[in-house]
């Protein structure tokens, strides 16, 4: 018989991990507005939808109000949370000092495989035809593009606190996408940030983080 120690520890590591799972696809719909701002969370319906226990559900979503991205009220349940432009200011205002610090220690710091890896995503989203994307996969690549610098920054601490306020920006972008022109010049800053840091150019790569994040918020106020 298994010992009972053992199987208490399978039993954890095996809820910690749909609990992630539930966490990371709730964070996704919310993040790409699937889940609209304000709209009522329903964990029952979440877990049938993701073939997900309530249990690792209620997990995520304890994780989510953590991140600002739900909300819980007594006696009235759990709401998607509103998107706010007046945040906009208060995000930028962080991710305008962090951006610049993680791309800089990435290009300082990544080793060989991860330079490679960054070097082969700028040549995949150059040759990706941006006007042929739908919304979903435009928001998709813009994670990853950030996700991954973060990553290759080597701070997991700088790691979580810029992905919780790029999720919040992504949010922001979402309502906005579909008035805002000259998307390609976005993608275009994400391609030169790469090779930055995938060349080791470390002053060139925090550049670009900064002006990345300032005319992120210019475009999105010149359409409000």
């Amino acid at each position: 018989m298994m010992p009972v120690t053992t199987a208490r520890q399978e039993l954890e590591s095996s809820t910690t991990s749909l609990a992630d799972r539930a966490y990371a696809a709730i964070q996704d719909q919310l993040i790409m507005l699937d889940i609209p701002p304000m709209a009522p969370i329903d964990d029952l319906a979440l877990s049938e939808s993701l073939g997900i226990g309530r249990t690792p559900v209620r997990e995520a979503l304890k994780r989510l109000e953590v991140d600002r991205l739900v909300i819980s009220y007594p006696r009235r349940g759990t709401f998607a949370t509103g998107v706010d432009i007046t945040d906009l200011a208060y995000i930028s205002e962080i991710r305008v000092q962090l951006e610049p610090l993680a791309a800089r220690r990435a290009a300082e710091n990544a080793g060989k495989a991860v330079r490679e890896k960054l070097a082969e995503l700028a040549d995949t989203i150059q040759d990706n035809d941006v006007l042929t994307m739908s919304r979903h996969e435009l928001m998709q690549w813009d994670l990853r593009v950030h996700r991954s610098i973060y990553r290759a920054a080597g701070n997991p601490h700088l790691e979580d606190t810029l992905v919780r306020y790029n999720n919040l920006a992504t949010r922001i972008f979402c309502v906005f996408l579909e008035r805002i022109t000259h998307f390609d010049r976005h993608i275009e800053e994400h391609v030169g940030l790469l090779r930055a840091v995938a060349d080791g150019e470390s002053r060139r790569a925090e550049k670009i983080a900064r002006d990345h994040v300032t005319g992120f918020e210019k475009a999105i106020r010149a359409i409000i």
